[in-house]
């Protein structure tokens, strides 16, 4: 308990996995190089999808943007896990729960937005080959991205300051490693079941409304890919889906796990460490998934690394 005191008067107290200090020793280490490699290839997406312009294309447009909401994400949360495992400190600013809570909700709602926006694109791209690039023009790629932005981080800041505001008679100590609006919630000293299930109504819409669009989109690419002669067209066609289809389970599997699927009675230690699994895992798989099974970006990689090679080479002669 008095590992957990050292805070100020408006700060709260992230429980975390405080109560078994050999424990967060090994999650400093395994958070520390998920960060770090959630940080490099994220950013290497990002850059290489800049600086190549054989990848100014739509689909690297939105890969950017999911690139940079997973390194936003994670660099939200990360800091503040490592800086109050690493010590007796295990305090956070209202100022800073309240940056955390409005990020990361933004952030999430976003990213479903986003990944049906992506799918749209996929299905132009598979049964619109001939027009792509005129069904897909810049500006229409840019005003659907600011709609998963805007759409994303209203909502956010809807409730963010609602969940701010409920009373909380003195309670500060947040039962999780970072301020989310369950264990925000937990604080209230009255009740919140009627705005609880606003929020899982809202919720259930976020993930369902995208996701339904996902599959409507797949449907088509799939019924598409069935009329294809040629097995070169559909492997092409897999390919141009496969990293995005992918991308879209990893991110759903682990969101209706979290949040809707009845999950058995765990300890508070179990719980948080799938909490934890579902906010580092998927910023780590996405570069992963699209540099594997992506040719343009490893080529786009490649390039770069070795465009740096010959410029240190060219240095020293």
């Amino acid at each position: 308990m008095g590992r957990e005191n050292s805070t100020s008067g408006g700060d709260f107290i992230l429980v975390g996995f405080s109560e078994q200090p050999w424990l967060e020793k090994i999650l400093f280490v395994f958070i520390l190089i998920f960060y770090l490699l959630t940080v490099m290839g994220n950013g290497t997406i990002i850059l290489v999808s800049h600086l190549d312009s054989q990848l100014h294309t739509p689909m690297y447009f939105f890969l950017a943007h999911l690139s940079f909401i997973d390194l936003t994400h994670v660099t939200c949360i990360s800091p503040q896990m490592l800086f109050n495992l690493a010590g007796s400190n295990k305090s956070i600013t209202f100022v800073g729960c309240v940056v955390q809570l409005l990020i990361t909700l933004g952030l999430g709602g976003t990213e479903c937005i986003l990944l049906a926006m992506m799918a749209y694109d996929r299905y132009v791209a598979v049964c619109q080959p001939l027009h792509y690039f005129t069904l897909m023009p810049p500006q229409l790629c840019w005003i659907l991205a600011s709609i998963s932005w805007v759409v994303g981080f209203s909502n956010s800041l809807i409730h963010t300051p609602i969940t701010m505001t409920f009373p909380r008679c003195g309670h500060r100590r947040i039962n999780h490693f970072y301020c989310e609006t369950p264990p925000v919630l937990q604080l209230a000293c009255v009740d919140t079941t009627s705005y609880r299930k606003e929020i899982t109504v809202l919720s259930s819409v976020f993930l369902v409304f995208p996701l339904s669009l996902i599959l409507a989109s797949y449907g088509r690419i799939a019924h598409s890919v069935l009329r294809m002669k040629t097995p070169g067209g559909r492997q092409k066609a897999f390919g141009t889906c496969g990293s995005h289809l992918t991308v879209v389970s990893v991110f759903y599997s682990t969101v209706i796990y979290m949040y809707m699927a009845p999950k058995p009675k765990l300890s508070q230690d179990v719980t948080q460490f799938v909490a934890l699994l579902y906010n580092l895992i998927p910023s780590v798989m996405n570069p992963v998934i699209y540099t594997l099974r992506n040719r343009d970006v490893k080529e786009a990689i490649r390039k770069l690394v070795m465009g740096k090679e010959k410029k240190e080479d060219a240095d020293f002669s």
